[in-house]
């Protein structure tokens, strides 16, 4: 796929989708970071709700860990494995007030260092809290990029390095979620709305189903 194209499907995408923002909600740093931890195989539907009534009684590291696991897991047992999410989180916040005074590091390796925050999650705070132009390759980019044609790779680390080279740099601060919004509502993984599709005629897999 060359850089015409290429400039073309994030120029129409970020029309489609003026304001692209993550779906999770929060009000500070350290929110944003439990609800991404959370959301591991879940849907951000469910963590909102739980994260809701978490965050009225507890919105910061210390009072997190005041809960304790037991306390936290009240909050999250609607929301998959949340037995381990739960000792992640409270390990998280133990570190964060040691090591960080209660504030979320702004690093890839700090971040990295936390319990439950792998590559990915760790990208996702670095694009929505800190505005650096990093890529978290979920499920919905990891398709994209291989059924698009834009970053076609085996795995989610191929993708994103791809997607790092492939993506205009004036769209590079938003790629992350115009990609994610793109998946989750119209080139969904079953049966993709081509017939709804802003790029339907740069995509690779119309091509391949005509």
């Amino acid at each position: 796929m060359n850089a015409e194209k290429r400039y073309e499907i994030f120029r129409r995408l970020a029309l489609a989708i003026p304001e692209p923002k993550t779906e999770l909600n929060y009000n500070s740093v350290f929110e944003l970071l439990i609800a991404v931890i959370l959301s591991a195989q879940a849907t951000d539907k469910g963590v909102n709700l739980a994260t809701t009534k978490l965050y009225q009684v507890a919105n910061t590291p210390s009072a997190i860990l005041a809960l304790g696991v037991e306390g936290l897991e009240r909050y999250i047992k609607t929301i998959g494995l949340y037995h381990s999410k739960a000792k992640n989180v409270i390990a998280t916040c133990q570190i964060l007030v040691d090591r960080f005074d209660s504030v979320v590091p702004n690093t890839r390796d700090a971040l990295e260092s936390l319990p439950g925050v792998g590559r990915k999650t760790a990208n996702v705070i670095l694009n929505t809290a800190f505005g650096q132009p990093t890529i978290a390759v979920d499920t919905h980019i990891f398709r994209i990029g291989n059924r698009v044609g834009l970053a076609p790779g085996k795995t989610p680390l191929a993708v994103e390095l791809k997607l790092m080279k492939a993506v205009p740099k004036e769209f590079m601060q938003d790629a992350h979620h115009l990609l994610i919004l793109h998946g989750r509502y119209t080139c969904i993984a079953r049966q993709p709305k081509c017939g709804e599709c802003v790029i339907r005629d740069l995509c690779g897999y119309k091509a391949k189903a005509a």
